[in-house]
């Protein structure tokens, strides 16, 4: 007979911890690979020897600089993809919906929306105030998701939240070119960014990044025990104790400055959110505390892999990681949607 513990888990699907700790060693090793892959490979050839000795701090050649810039490019395709799978199995875990995800609801789009208005009318520049702006406009899409998507009867449904979302990402995209038409000194760079992409990056705009990274992966780190409750449903999780508002709000909170936070760094990447935590429950199962630090792995290798594959598919050119995710991600959305036929987790 199947029973139903605090943790919000079926104990028919709980994966022994001998497999799951073995998933864990296989994806800890696929991410090293990856990375590696990441330094090594990219428009320009380079030889082992330029990048142990880029490793080593070297950069007088042309290909051991090419492999110092690429260093930092790894490290950001990690923290990003990382964030963006955490997030996106919090949003699925507090909406109870398998089609939730920081780009299908609205919220990336918000936070591209927020941060188009902050540079065209106030100078926006600093990597500091792009993040800030970010989560605000993050924080708003998603409270005007989840409200819509509330009306009417039922509630937030899986389908309510999935149309509202898609319907608010529309108006914001059609905001965001009418924001930037008339301004064509901002237009092409903002394009670019729009695209989403980790070519650029540096460990000094990491920096101002990471202490918004850590409070948001804590507050969703937190969340996990939380989040199984609620998977029981709002009624039995306040049966068993849980503040439900409270946690679903902590919860929320955590993931909205995760996806703000990578929308600042790297634009609007969608998908990974959606793709991960499926993935993360097929190899060890639905419990929040071990999901979230598979999904943390899972969408770090991801967009890692992703972003390797941009730079080698097109060479001498490059196709932007969103470009990338956005292939993969769109035929697993409608297999999702045609698998669950949108009911709720």
């Amino acid at each position: 007979m199947t029973t139903t513990t605090h943790d919000g888990a079926d104990a028919a699907t709980r994966r022994p911890a001998r497999v799951r700790l073995l998933w864990l060693l296989g994806v800890v090793v696929l991410l090293a690979f990856l990375m590696v892959a990441s330094v090594a490979l990219g428009s320009r050839s380079v030889a082992w020897s330029d990048v142990w000795a880029a490793l080593g701090g070297a950069d007088g050649s042309m290909e051991e600089a090419a492999v110092t810039k690429r260093i930092p490019r790894t490290v950001l395709a990690v923290i990003v993809g990382a964030a963006l799978g955490i997030s996106g199995a919090v949003m699925q875990g507090v909406t109870r919906n398998p089609l939730a995800d920081p780009g299908i609801l609205g919220v990336n789009m918000g936070a591209s929306l927020a941060i188009v208005i902050g540079v065209a009318f106030f100078g926006l520049s600093t990597a500091t105030g792009y993040v800030w702006v970010a989560m605000a406009g993050a924080g708003l899409a998603a409270v005007f998701v989840y409200t819509v998507g509330s009306l009417g009867r039922g509630g937030a449904t899986p389908l309510k939240l999935a149309l509202a979302g898609a319907a608010t990402s529309a108006a914001l995209a059609s905001l965001v070119t009418a924001v930037m038409l008339p301004r064509n000194d901002i237009a092409g760079g903002i394009r670019l960014w729009q695209i989403g992409g980790v070519g650029g990056a540096s460990f000094e705009r990491m920096g101002h990044l990471l202490p918004f990274l850590a409070v948001g992966l804590a507050l969703c780190l937190l969340s996990a025990r939380a989040l199984n409750s609620l998977a029981l449903g709002d009624e039995l999780a306040a049966g068993l104790g849980e503040r439900v508002a409270r946690a679903r709000a902590l919860a929320a909170l955590g993931a909205v400055v995760l996806c703000g936070t990578c929308t600042a760094a790297a634009g609007p990447i969608g998908f990974v959110g959606l793709v991960v935590p499926h993935m993360c429950r097929l190899l060890v199962g639905p419990d929040h505390r071990w999901l979230l630090p598979f999904s943390a792995l899972t969408g770090a290798s991801l967009l890692t892999a992703a972003d390797v594959v941009g730079r080698i598919v097109a060479r001498p050119s490059e196709v932007d990681v969103g470009i990338v995710t956005a292939l993969i991600g769109a035929p697993f959305f409608l297999y999702i949607v045609r698998r669950q036929k949108v009911r709720e987790l």
